[in-house]
């Protein structure tokens, strides 16, 4: 059956890619299609019941200054807001919240529900409609051919996921849930290169059977903030997070039968996360230590159920019992989901483009999971970037390509495109080479006229964020040029105390450790009635000048070779004196410019200076 309705594009799968994805094309009025294994399933938490983190959270910040919905459903959402790293520099404070799983899952169900242009449908894909090496609609299991302009795939962990349990193994995609076992085979047969990775989850606990007194309480943050730039007031704290630690006794328990372990057995091929590691992992790995911390997280305001933060585990159930019982609160601990550890299929993203199409197949883009990376704001990332991608090839318009220097969006997708990945990919701010300059607070001034160019942003809301730019480059601007009289030398009680010089610049005295915008704001009218997030965005510009201006200069340098661009089928064969290894790789990657050419490994400074003659004739 050929479904009588076309579609402008279609949205394979509805986790936090798929729902991105969808939002970015039908608010641009191009009808869209959602398949999805489960509708109940939209959005949802499959692992722990968070947004944000460390560079995650300045993702959010990013997916929301684009237009997108996730930061601000967090906000909506959130039972518990944390600012993370603050005793660091800005460049890595990171906002992150707890989230009530069903609300967040509930609240994004009723956006795409009620969205203009897209329609919603529960079906499985398992195959493609291609002709002539373009994409024109999908198969489902049913028999139902939907035609679209344009496809995204957004599998998430569906691809033939395998659900590991001790020797336990179910065929799902997420616990409970099937998996698709075809789709995968579609593009391997297409001629995509299909790997297999691993993740897994851990157990939750009852609430009520924890013993509170013998855990310690996770302190709450006292710095307001919001991750979405729309959301009018901070929100606030509704519940305590708990820290405890494993001990020897969990240590021997999971060593005595780490041969139990599917990980250990042999029995998961899947490369694993090297930086979430599971609890048997992290035991055997890092033997010295005698603990691991723990995080008791609820994952709702309307259910007893605990996530265990550091706990996931794929051994058998009657030894993860032994080993959550072992835990100090935990004693008599009642088990309601046990931890698992779960395969499943891949595509090497040097397969992609930098719009996430694929080089193979025109209007195929693939986001999320299926790219090898893990994490919830990674993959509405990619979805985000690929629906507008999506859009601007419908409509004949140059591609959206964020680059390293504008954001950690960038730096995401110029690792997987030039880099590959045989693991799970978790966005780091240690990955980021301009960190500073990508700093959570600052997204909006950096993306928000993307989101606006592509009508995902209001005029209302991106004249509001204009003049806040101008409010704060004004009040930098008069920091710097503000000399510090006598008069106020003698009337001010803060200069003396500092040992302030007459002369001296407002932007100069902002530098040193101790004394802030708030501490002499008051006495200057040119600063008054400016907003927690202009002060903040002013004295981060003035006491990081220096820091900042030389980032611009490396920019500058990055911009250069980025510029120099390398035709889509420039023959490297003939470049003489090329390394094998170099040729090999850039033939793979297939780099848009020296600059990508340089970051791919294997590819040293002698080669990039043959390709640059080469290119330049």
């Amino acid at each position: 059956m050929i479904f009588p309705k076309t579609y402008k594009s279609i949205i394979v799968g509805a986790g936090h890619a798929g729902v991105e994805a969808a939002l970015a094309i039908s608010r641009q009025k191009f009808s869209t299609l959602v398949i999805t294994m489960t509708v109940d399933s939209i959005a949802k938490m499959s692992c722990n019941p968070a947004i944000g983190g460390l560079a995650k959270g300045h993702i959010v910040r990013e997916i929301d200054a684009l237009g997108g919905e996730m930061a601000k459903t967090i906000d909506e959402t959130g039972i518990q807001f944390k600012m993370l790293n603050t005793k660091k520099g800005p460049a890595v404070w990171a906002p992150r919240a707890q989230a009530d799983k069903m609300s967040y899952q509930n609240k994004m169900k009723e956006i795409l529900e009620n969205q203009e242009y897209l329609e919603i449908i529960q079906d499985v894909v398992s195959s493609l409609i291609i002709e002539d090496k373009m994409v024109k609609g999908v198969i489902t299991e049913r028999g139902v051919s939907y035609i679209g302009e344009t496809i995204i795939i957004t599998t998430g962990t569906f691809l033939k996921g395998l659900i590991h349990i001790g020797d336990f193994q179910q065929k799902a995609g997420r616990m409970g849930e099937f998996s698709a076992e075809n789709l995968s085979n579609c593009l391997r047969d297409l001629g995509f290169e299909v790997g297999r990775l691993k993740t897994g989850t851990p157990a939750r606990i009852n609430k009520n059977s924890i013993d509170f007194s013998r855990v310690t309480v996770q302190p709450n943050d006292s710095i307001p903030f919001s991750f979405s730039h729309f959301t009018s007031e901070p929100p606030k704290t509704i519940i305590d997070c708990y820290i405890t630690y494993t001990n020897i006794r969990t240590h021997k328990i999971i060593e005595n039968n780490i041969s139990r372990s599917p990980l250990y057995s042999g029995q998961i091929m899947g490369v694993g996360p090297r930086y979430c590691p599971s609890i048997e992992d992290k035991v055997i790995r890092f033997s010295e230590k005698d603990r691991h911390q723990l995080f008791l997280e609820p994952e709702g305001l309307n259910t007893s159920e605990v996530y265990i933060n550091g706990l996931s585990s794929s051994l058998p159930e009657d030894v993860q019992y032994d080993v959550i019982h072992s835990i100090e609160g935990l004693e008599n601990a009642e088990i309601i989901k046990i931890g698992y550890a779960i395969e499943y299929d891949y595509c090497n993203p040097i397969q992609i483009k930098n719009t996430l199409e694929t080089k193979l197949i025109d209007n195929l883009y693939f986001a999320g999971q299926i790219n090898g990376t893990s994490g919830y704001e990674e993959a509405a990332a990619q979805g985000l970037i690929a629906g507008i991608n999506a859009v601007l090839k419908m409509k004949g318009e140059s591609p959206f390509i964020l680059d390293r220097t504008e954001a950690y969006i960038g730096v995401l997708i110029d690792d997987l495109i030039t880099k590959g990945t045989t693991e799970p990919y978790r966005m780091f701010t240690s990955r980021a080479e301009h960190r500073l300059n990508l700093r959570y607070d600052n997204a909006d001034e950096r993306l928000m006229h993307y989101g606006h160019r592509f009508g995902l942003i209001d005029d209302d809301s991106f004249s509001y964020y204009e003049k806040k730019f101008s409010t704060v480059k004004k009040g930098v601007n008069f920091l710097k040029n503000w000399h510090i009289k006598n008069e106020e030398l003698a009337n001010r009680l803060l200069y003396k105390k500092n040992n302030i010089l007459a002369g001296t610049t407002l932007s100069t005295i902002l530098k040193r450790k101790d004394i802030f915008l708030k501490d002499f704001i008051d006495f200057y009218p040119e600063l008054g009635d400016l907003n927690e997030d202009e002060i903040l965005e002013i004295e981060i510009q003035s006491k990081y000048e220096g820091y900042i201006q030389k980032q611009n200069d490396l920019i500058e340098r990055f911009k250069r070779l980025e510029n120099k661009k390398i035709p889509d089928e420039f023959d490297y064969n003939k470049i003489e004196g090329l390394l094998t290894e170099a040729r090999e790789k850039l033939k793979k990657v297939r780099p848009a410019s020296i600059g990508q050419a340089a970051r791919i490994s294997g590819v040293n400074p002698t080669d990039i200076a043959l390709l640059m003659a080469h290119l330049r004739g």
